[in-house]
């Protein structure tokens, strides 16, 4: 479910959960609630964002677990003024816990400076709705050539 208007979301957008899950990351990142956010994910969950090595998981682990996801929150999200989505495809087979969206995000700084990221983000839900694993597959040395300064 879409709670923010810093969503758009063109993809399909039937019933499905992980697809669900997957818009209420999207809002409760656009709303800068953490607590909210941890809600969406299980307590065993992996998220790689990016998936491999980067400036936010230099062993390209995944940050695993609410402490490890709060602590990429307080590295990656935290610093952002504004996030803007645009997911304008999902993929979700009937019947399976996985989707995978595509889309762009872009992240605007406080001083008005802003990167686009272009993406495709998997997501794969427990049985009760809750992410089990996010894997963002996105290139950092693309986005930050898409650097704009106010």
């Amino acid at each position: 479910m879409i709670t923010s208007d810093a969503i758009t979301w063109t993809a399909l957008n039937d019933e499905h959960p992980a697809r669900a899950a997957s818009q209420r990351s999207y809002s409760a990142v656009a709303r800068g609630d953490l607590a909210e956010w941890l809600t969406v994910y299980a307590e065993d969950a992996v998220l790689e964002d990016p998936v491999g090595p980067s400036m936010f998981d230099p062993e390209g682990k995944g940050h695993r677990g609410h402490e490890g996801i709060s602590a990429f929150w307080k590295l990656a999200i935290e610093p952002i003024e504004k996030f803007e989505f645009e997911i304008y495809e999902s993929f979700a087979n009937p019947g399976s816990n996985t989707c995978a969206n595509i889309g762009r995000i872009k992240t605007s700084f406080p001083d008005g400076s802003y990167t686009t990221t272009d993406l495709i983000m998997v997501y794969v839900v427990h049985d009760d709705g809750r992410v089990a694993s996010m894997q963002a597959f996105w290139e950092p040395e693309r986005t930050m050539a898409s650097f704009t300064k106010a």
